[in-house]
């Protein structure tokens, strides 16, 4: 990171994911290895080939107002659930509005909405349409919400970059505040996309995994035996914040957002380039623009979908990326254990690469019976304590890759 630019630093997070309704609860099944994957029991569900989901645990309707939960899609509830908690953990900070902005993304966005409105246009008339239809299926949505609740009008953005979404918009909160058009940024991502259509087309694609008997063994990242992702959903919400005007109002700490890296593929609209250079380049640009050595990383939270290509070609690139300390940096596949929040999957993976940094333990990567024979990085099947090497602080890399080739890594050190 440049000299003449801000550090940036976390002061709030917040969540709600199937295996928690909050940061706390998720974080401690994280610990605990526990699987938030059960079998779909509706009806629509008993002729898809994929029958297992990460449903969220605690329904947002029910912890939002009424009227306001009915004018707002799924995901847009979880969006505003996790940005209350993380601005409620930052200590619901005094900034002038110009100088608080918001960065909250999703990849598919309000699909339900706009199914169920599709089918009461055709049903019942445009008449019988709500008048919150456009805002319920628009992708920036979530981020229009959140930027009224807390009057945001420092910009809200929306960056849509499928499962690369939620980390892609901490990265671009990032640079809201060193470039010095905020103080203080609402950052993550959100998905609500449990719905036939979702479920059949990524089956289509031959994505999911089937292994429908065993619901919390499917999501296996880095076994041989993996064989699709188990589509999840939620949100999580980081408070980024400069340094300075953190330590002006006295915040918690929980690390410093050092910085990030961006590539893209342009090899295949839903495989990664099997030379696996992208991952490797945006790894290697994230530790630059963070100033960090690889030796400092001594954690990376890997995107490890559980697909039979994906995680071989990261697992390579993160051993590439880190060169010989690679050795020293252990590696969890979280997903194991979430499934897949597609737009919000880099945002609740940043939230535990951070809480390993600020606990010093790397959550376990479950499943893992049998290690695929072409990955030789040190994965964690156990929650494994982090120890820094060296003086300098110690640093975790969070990876995100999405359809269409994007590949976003972020930088964390500790506080």
């Amino acid at each position: 990171m440049g000299t003449d630019q801000a550090t940036v630093v976390v002061t709030g997070l917040g969540a709600t994911t199937p295996l928690g309704g909050d940061v706390d609860s998720t974080w401690q099944a994280l610990l605990a290895g526990r699987s938030g994957v059960r079998p779909l029991t509706q009806e629509w569900a008993k002729e898809l080939p994929a029958r297992i989901v990460a449903a969220a645990v605690v329904d947002p309707a029910t912890v939002l107002d009424r009227v306001q939960a009915r004018r707002l899609d799924r995901c847009e509830q979880f969006a505003l659930v996790a940005a209350r908690e993380a601005w409620a953990d930052a200590g619901a900070p005094q900034v002038e509005p110009e100088r608080l902005g918001v960065a909250v993304s999703s990849g598919i966005g309000g699909v339900a909405s706009t199914l169920a409105a599709y089918d009461t246009l055709n049903t019942k008339g445009w008449q019988r349409l709500s008048p919150y239809t456009v805002p319920m299926l628009m992708p920036n949505g979530s981020a229009g919400w959140i930027s009224i609740e807390l009057g945001a009008r420092a910009g809200v953005h929306t960056t849509v970059s499928a499962c690369a979404s939620g980390a892609e918009s901490i990265a671009y909160a990032i640079e809201m505040i060193r470039s010095g058009r905020a103080d203080i940024v609402m950052a993550g991502g959100t998905e609500a996309a449990i719905i036939p259509l979702n479920i059949a087309a990524f089956a289509a694609m031959r994505a999911l995994s089937t292994r429908n008997d065993e619901p919390q063994r499917a999501s296996r990242p880095f076994d041989k035996g993996r064989d699709g992702f188990v589509l999840g959903e939620g949100a999580a919400m980081l408070v980024l914040e400069s340094a300075a005007h953190a330590s002006r109002r006295g915040a918690r700490v929980h690390a410093v957002a050092a910085g990030f890296g961006y590539s893209s593929d342009a090899h295949h609209i839903a495989q990664p380039a099997p030379d696996g250079k992208g991952l490797v380049r945006a790894m290697t640009q994230a530790l630059a623009d963070a100033g960090l050595s690889a030796e400092q990383v001594v954690h990376v939270n890997a995107h490890a979908t559980s697909t039979p290509a994906g995680d071989v070609v990261e697992a390579q690139a993160i051993a590439a990326a880190l060169g010989e300390a690679a050795s020293g940096a252990v590696v969890s596949a979280t997903k194991s254990m979430t499934g897949h929040l597609l737009g919000g999957a880099g945002a609740l993976e940043s939230v535990a690469a951070i809480l390993a940094l600020r606990e010093c333990v790397a959550p376990p990567t479950t499943n893992l019976d049998d290690l695929d024979d072409d990955i030789d990085i040190d994965i964690a099947t156990e929650p494994r304590p982090l120890r820094r090497r060296g003086s300098a602080p110690m640093a975790a890399l969070n990876n995100s890759f999405g359809f269409g080739g994007h590949n976003v890594a972020l930088a964390f050190a500790a506080a």
